[in-house]
């Protein structure tokens, strides 16, 4: 017997937890709950990091945390769903924004492991063909500020992207994986934790936020 969330692979892990629908009430009480961990002396608490503007004929499609209050908050996703930059079709994205060690972004990238890092390591010292269908680096600004993040090796449904902000692994992953061209354009990401915007809409609840992936 555990008393802690495990995963069949990696062991104990924080809790996920994921609301079942997506609205401005139900952002506000989980920005509430993220931003509550944030430490008073200064120390930011994890992001929810939400591209801002959203890209034309995008919602806000989810929101998650995984952890407990013991442990606070460590990782938050935010997703968002619209058209695919290429053909129209409908396309989805997820950010995840997380301390060292939780595994949530490498969980829905496909990943190995807790982190990035070795798949990163392996991006910057050989960048190689990249991802089967070609899909182009990110260039991604995170709270005003160009971040790099490398693609990564994900399973061939979905584009992966790591990298780094704010001191945390910050994973972008597109679904199907030539949704991946609309992070070569300028994204811009915010922390709702900061300011909400009330302009945001939201759409059908994620189905990669509810196991899908």
């Amino acid at each position: 017997m555990h008393g802690e969330s495990r995963c069949v692979r990696c062991g104990p892990v924080p809790p996920l937890h994921v609301p079942e629908h997506i609205g401005a009430e139900i952002l506000a009480s989980v920005v509430e709950r993220v931003a509550a961990d944030a430490d008073p002396a200064g120390r930011a608490g994890v992001p929810l990091w939400c591209p801002w503007p959203l890209p034309t004929g995008w919602t806000l499609s989810g929101v998650a945390w995984a952890g407990d209050d013991p442990g606070g908050v460590r990782a938050t996703a935010v997703a968002c769903a619209g058209p695919a930059p290429l053909d129209g079709g409908p396309a989805d994205l997820l950010f995840v924004a997380e301390e060292p060690g939780v595994g949530l972004g490498s969980r829905f990238a496909g990943l190995p492991g807790p982190d990035p890092g070795p798949q990163v390591a392996e991006a910057l010292s050989e960048p190689g063909p990249g991802h089967p269908e070609r899909v182009p680096r990110a260039k991604i600004r995170v709270a005003g500020h160009p971040t790099p993040l490398w693609l990564v090796n994900s399973p061939t449904d979905r584009s992966a992207y790591a990298g780094e902000a704010r001191g945390m692994w910050l994973h972008a992953i597109a679904w199907p994986a030539s949704a991946g061209h609309l992070l070569a354009e300028e994204v811009v990401l915010h922390d709702l934790t900061e300011w909400t915007p009330p302009e945001l809409v939201y759409g059908a609840p994620s189905p990669y936020l509810h196991g899908r992936a």
